[in-house]
């Protein structure tokens, strides 16, 4: 998830390998709408890992470890989880290749609704009164349209967001999904 657009890119990832979590990270890449700058991993060793840090160091991206020692340690991306992932597909854990092809289909769709249909609000400030946080955010937008009022992502960037925006059926989209996930939960257990 990216913390100045929210915008999120799941990925189904059939096992935990350095090379199944290197090819997800380029998927992840290629589908953004601006480049990606930095990698803020989690603690996990299929994301602590040489590997990972030196294909980081060869693309010219930035490689930090989050909260160490932490149960939430990465609690953007932890948030983000529950919304875009869990609820949409609870927390069964599938195994086969039947499944990673159906849930790399749901997440193609569903990314799109997440990042291009689903408003968001951004915190902007938390305060300790007592013992009660009070949380101040922002207007709710769409990643989208956090993309196109960002000043450092590209011009080229926002006109191609712009174009998959414009070629977009939500209904069509969430059709497929539903379809998806009844097929993922036939499958057996």
């Amino acid at each position: 998830m990216d913390v100045a657009t929210l915008w999120c890119e799941p990925v189904a990832v059939l096992n935990r390998s350095q090379e199944a979590v290197r090819k997800a990270i380029q998927r992840i890449r290629e589908r953004l709408p601006f480049p990606l700058r930095g990698i803020d991993s989690d603690n996990d060793s299929a994301f602590l890992n040489a590997h990972l840090y030196t294909y980081c160091q060869k693309e010219g991206v930035q490689f930090t470890r989050s909260r160490t020692y932490k149960k939430n340690d990465q609690a953007y991306v932890e948030g983000k989880n529950w919304r875009v992932v869990r609820q949409l597909v609870g927390y069964r854990r599938y195994e086969s290749r039947d499944a990673l092809d159906l849930l790399e289909a749901i997440y193609a769709d569903w990314r799109l609704v997440v990042n291009y249909f689903q408003p968001v609000r951004k915190l902007i400030s938390k305060e300790r009164v007592g013992s009660k946080v009070r949380k101040k955010y922002d207007l709710a937008h769409t990643p989208y349209r956090r993309v196109l009022a960002a000043s450092d992502i590209p011009e080229e960037k926002k006109i191609e967001a712009g174009e998959i925006y414009t070629t977009l059926n939500p209904v069509a989209l969430q059709r497929r999904i539903e379809e998806n996930l009844r097929a993922l939960a036939r499958l057996p257990r």
